[in-house]
């Protein structure tokens, strides 16, 4: 491929994901809302429904995040599990979230022994309805919702800091 083809690619996905209509304005739900119901497979191969989350804890932390094995979101999962025991100690479970699929989030899980379960939205729905799709993009917004036992957010994290994320968490419901 020549270099003015490459900037024409280049050019053309860029345009095609700024101008990828409606999912790229994906509306990030707000406190208040009642989290949308999904069921997902997990790393087993398991479906695990938001249903089920909440009879298991007394909040759940969903948390959306880009891919399995990447610098940032290894960082993210190793937080989380190095606090899981102050985060079930205030009754919240934990549940990631991505495109990645059911092989892949088994091997993530393994390799980080990783107490909680990643559960695999490879047709991007779940995330469309909790706005963190990113139009064309092929991955999802990094963003978490603590969700009450009722099934209503309790709060939202957008600029998540991966490795104070499990702080940032306990800190919120203080």
């Amino acid at each position: 491929m020549t270099y003015k083809n490459a900037l024409l690619l280049l050019g053309f996905v860029l345009a095609a994901i700024t101008f990828a209509g409606g999912d790229c304005m994906a509306k990030v739900l707000k406190v208040g809302a009642q989290a949308p119901a999904f069921s997902l497979k997990d790393e087993n191969g398991n479906f695990q429904s938001l249903e089920d989350m909440l009879k298991k804890s007394d909040k759940v932390l969903i948390y959306f995040y880009p891919m399995d094995g990447t610098p940032g979101c290894t960082k993210q999962a190793c937080n989380l599990r190095d606090n899981i025991a102050d985060l079930k100690k205030a009754g919240i479970g934990v549940w990631g979230i991505s495109y990645d699929s059911v092989k892949s989030h088994k091997k993530f899980k393994e390799k980080h022994n990783l107490s909680f379960s990643l559960l695999s939205d490879i047709d991007k729905k779940v995330a469309k309805k909790y706005g963190a799709k990113r139009g064309l993009l092929p991955v999802p917004k990094r963003i978490s919702y603590l969700i009450s036992k009722d099934g209503i957010i309790e709060a939202v994290f957008k600029d998540v800091d991966v490795s104070q994320h499990a702080q940032n968490i306990l800190d919120a419901i203080k």
